[in-house]
């Protein structure tokens, strides 16, 4: 399928990203195939993979990028050895480097119309795996071959920065409540050195693209995110809007724990932050796990924070530690009218990401058919 290209910006045509607690028509996923994310732990990630499958199934389409024929039939099998409706998994033969589509997909934007009804579009960033990896490829094209996949009308923008080059983002980079508020880092989006995105524009530029692309009218730039994330400081591990005026930051009270100073610096920026109309926000503490996890010495980013909103649901990564059924307390009172659920994430995590990272929401909605 042909790309429909448009002069105007998604914002022009009355379109701005919603927040994750909308009503979804799916989940994009994709099938963890690459050992070398995992190594020495591969095995069991089919299982957690099939077991977030199970959970989403019940309640909205899941589509499941993967490689080959031959993958989605072994990934079916897991899928149907799991318990989960079959009936809402769809598999997609797009081939993958890695499974985090937050990332790597399509991120989408809706409108709503006169009658009621909703339309979606989505947004095609540039790729460069976090600006750290060589094997990307793949995941760069996952936009477009689902827009070919899906047989639908989707139409994508390409952005292009000061350079005329495209501009990267990644979703998990940025968290929206859906009101005009984009939350994120500097040292994601701003850095120049370690993993640069975008190093040729600076935060003016930055935040133009992302009023024009997503919608947006305000930002809230946290300094950093968690140690241990490979990403370099995104905002999903870090702090989370749960709605319109709450957000979620992750804690620790443990002055030895080097994301101490971090989160308590981040916790003071959520509290002092105002709108352009002055209004303030909800800040409620996260823990984070009472013990920094490892494994072969490496720090993991395990956050509660990686949370994924789904329709009736909330999926949160546990870790096994004391500090789960504390997590798992807080999100289910900010969740009232969800059914939140607990997903061993101890060996996920090892891939330096969990439940948010690995997922991609599809909002509720018709395909966009312009009249321009």
């Amino acid at each position: 399928m042909p790309i429909t290209k448009t002069t105007l910006t998604p914002r022009q045509h009355g379109f701005a990203m919603p927040a994750e607690w909308t009503p979804h028509q799916g989940t994009i996923l994709a099938y963890p195939h690459n050992k070398n994310d995992w190594p020495g732990k591969f095995q069991p990630i089919k299982w957690v993979f099939a077991d977030i499958v199970r959970h989403l199934s019940q309640v909205e389409t899941v589509y499941v990028l993967c490689g080959s024929h031959k993958e989605a039939d072994v990934m079916t099998a897991a899928c149907r050895k799991a318990g989960a409706n079959l009936d809402k998994v769809s598999p997609l033969i797009i081939p993958t480097d890695r499974i985090w589509t937050r990332d790597s997909g399509p991120i989408f934007v809706s409108k709503n119309k006169p009658n009621g009804s909703t339309e979606t579009a989505f947004v095609d960033w540039q790729f460069n795996a976090w600006a750290k990896y060589d094997n990307y490829h793949s995941d760069r094209e996952v936009p477009q071959l689902f827009n070919r996949a899906m047989h639908h009308r989707w139409y994508t923008w390409k952005p292009v920065n000061d350079n005329g080059k495209r501009v990267i983002l990644e979703g998990g980079s940025i968290d929206v409540n859906g009101q005009g508020i984009l939350m994120t880092t500097c040292e994601c989006l701003l850095d120049k050195k370690t993993q640069p995105r975008n190093p040729s524009m600076d935060q003016a530029q930055i935040e133009s693209v992302l009023a024009d692309y997503l919608g947006v009218t305000d930002f809230l730039w946290l300094e950093k995110g968690i140690v241990g994330d490979d990403t370099h400081g995104h905002i999903d591990d870090t702090a989370r809007f749960v709605n319109a005026d709450t957000i979620v930051c992750a804690f620790t009270e443990n002055t030895q724990d080097e994301n101490h100073a971090i989160l308590t610096a981040n916790e003071q920026t959520l509290k002092q932050f105002r709108t352009h109309s002055g209004k303030s926000l909800d800040i409620v503490r996260l823990p984070m796990p009472s013990t920094p996890l490892y494994f072969d010495k490496v720090r993991l980013p395990a956050s509660y924070a990686n949370f994924y909103i789904a329709n009736g649901i909330v999926l949160v990564p546990t870790f096994n530690d004391p500090n789960d059924r504390i997590a798992l307390g807080i999100i289910a009172e900010l969740f009232p009218q969800r059914k939140v659920i607990g997903i061993h994430a101890l060996d996920l995590v090892w891939g330096f990401g969990t439940l948010h990272c690995m997922s991609q929401q599809i909002p509720e909605g018709s395909p966009w058919q312009p009249q321009d």
